[in-house]
Order: C-alpha cells, then sequence, then structure tokens
C-alpha cells in the first residue's frame, strides 16, 4: 500500500498538521510508501528558506516524474472525467488499488479514480 500525497498533505506536513502527522505514521508503521509526482511538489513549494518541515520530510517521500506518456493519459483521463486538472490526473494515475490519498480535493479526487475504476481510500486533509 501506498500513501499517495496531493499538495495539501505537503502543505499539511509543512504547517506540522497533526493530523497529516499521524496519517503519514500510522501509514508508515502499516508499510506504507510516501508517494507523489512532482508537480504536486510544485503546488506546495514555495521558499525553501521558510519551508525546513517539508524539506526534512521531502526524502521519505518517493516523487516520481511525469513523462510525455503520462501527461498523454492524464490529458485522456480528463477528457474522460471531464474534469480540468491535470495535477489531480496525474496524481490519481499514481493511485493503486488499496491505496490511500491523502487529499484537499477529496472530490476531484474520487472522481478521477473511480473514472480509472481504481479502488483506492481517498482521505481529506
Amino acid at each position: 500500500m501506498n500513501l499517495v500525497l496531493d499538495a495539501g498533505a505537503l502543505i499539511g506536513i509543512d504547517r506540522n498538521d497533526r493530523r497529516v502527522a499521524a496519517l503519514i505514521e500510522l501509514g508508515r508503521r502499516a508499510g506504507a510508501e510516501l508517494v507523489t509526482v512532482a508537480p504536486v511538489l510544485g503546488q506546495a513549494w514555495r521558499d525553501g528558506a521558510r519551508q525546513a518541515q517539508l524539506a526534512r520530510h521531502l526524502p521519505m517521500v518517493d516523487i516520481r516524474p511525469v513523462h510525455v506518456d503520462q501527461a498523454k493519459s492524464a490529458g485522456e483521463l480528463l477528457a474522460s472525467a471531464s474534469t480540468s486538472d491535470v495535477v489531480d490526473a496525474l496524481l490519481a494515475q499514481l493511485a493503486l488499488p488499496g491505496d490511500q490519498v491523502l487529499t484537499s480535493d477529496p472530490g476531484d479526487l474520487r472522481h478521477l479514480l473511480a473514472t480509472r475504476e481504481i479502488n483506492a481510500i481517498v482521505v481529506s486533509v
């Protein structure tokens, strides 16, 4: 199982949000890996000098690059789902059955995952 992190989860880490920290700790104790895609980091990162908390946690997160085929697939997912947020689509493509997606945008992620027919748990942060 993976914990798939969106920008809201990364921002929660940066702000030392206790709920986000607890969800991540529970996931890690269960053997989950923390994963996200590089554009999600771009949504959350603003100033490394002021984001020491997030910077300290990034080595624990598998931040995956986005390649051309993944970008095309994200666009196709958006067309199928009739939505427009490319970063959400890239994140939804990362999720596998049984994963937990920590997100501040649960409605859109649930819709994208349902469009992919992926049974993942969406947790609002």
